[in-house]
């Protein structure tokens, strides 16, 4: 099976960096390996349309330049969706909306195969990333042992038990989600408040103290250095969705401006 390039990398506890797209054009994903600087993409599953061949052809395109795939996966039918996004090739999935430490217990379980070890729920099956082999070897046992875990903290009962959070065994990297955080405890819209701000650094503080590895979502590049001055090395820059808007706004403007002086 293909090596977990997101897994040797925080092994080798060495930086890492991702981008976000919300795109199932599998070109998108081939055009982010064409620049050589991306180890992994995420596909933010959790807020658009996909199916399951989608799944499939985006692990492709990240096959042809070695980067590891991430979904970003709905709150509900989370073990279903991780599931196959892990046969179609996917090397780490990355939970939303936990609650509580139990909820990330079982998080883990899903991804984890189902043998007296590792108490998992991942039994045999044929998928993409056996090769179209039925499974069930050692190969593929180690494979889903492999599989990245990370759990976003943005809920007031996992950023409230965050110690028993973190301390979960199997949970491989964080991220902090301050929009659903600053809504559910009713100061929604206030994520870059200074009191927020605080909470955002006791949870990478935190997770770096226990040696979870926290990972920062950036806009642009010269917003890393808060960051790195926090000790973190994980990152994930930008979003497809939001590069477009963007662009087509400030080049409309231009040119609305142009027309409007000819």
């Amino acid at each position: 099976m293909r090596p977990n390039k997101l897994r040797e990398l925080l092994k080798s506890n060495k930086p890492t960096l991702s981008t976000h797209i919300h795109t199932t054009w599998p070109s998108v994903v081939e055009a982010i390996g064409h620049t050589g600087l991306y180890d992994y993409v995420e596909f933010v599953g959790e807020y658009g349309p996909f199916d399951l061949h989608d799944l499939d052809n985006l692990a492709r395109a990240a096959d042809i330049y070695n980067m590891s795939m991430q979904l970003k996966v709905d709150q509900e039918p989370r073990g279903f969706l991780a599931q196959r996004a892990i046969g179609s090739g996917f090397h780490s999935i990355l939970f939303a909306d936990c609650r509580s430490a139990a909820d990330v217990q079982e998080c883990v379980r899903i991804v984890r195969p189902e043998t007296p070890e590792d108490g998992g729920i991942y039994g045999v099956a044929t998928r993409r990333f056996t090769y179209m082999g039925y499974g069930g070897g050692k190969a593929y046992v180690e494979a889903l042992r492999n599989i990245v875990v990370a759990i976003m903290i943005e809920k007031p009962g996992t950023v409230d038990t965050l110690g028993d959070v973190l301390g979960v065994k199997g949970v491989d990297m964080v991220q902090w989600g301050g929009s659903d955080y600053s809504m559910g405890i009713g100061k929604a819209g206030e994520r870059n408040s200074p009191a927020l701000r605080v909470v955002e650094r006791r949870v990478f503080e935190t997770a770096i103290k226990m040696g979870v590895p926290p990972r920062a979502e950036i806009a642009t590049a010269d917003q890393a250095k808060y960051f790195l001055d926090m000790g973190v090395r994980h990152f994930s820059v930008g979003t497809d969705i939001t590069f477009m808007h963007q662009w087509w706004k400030s080049q409309g403007e231009d040119m609305r401006k142009a027309l409007g002086g000819s």
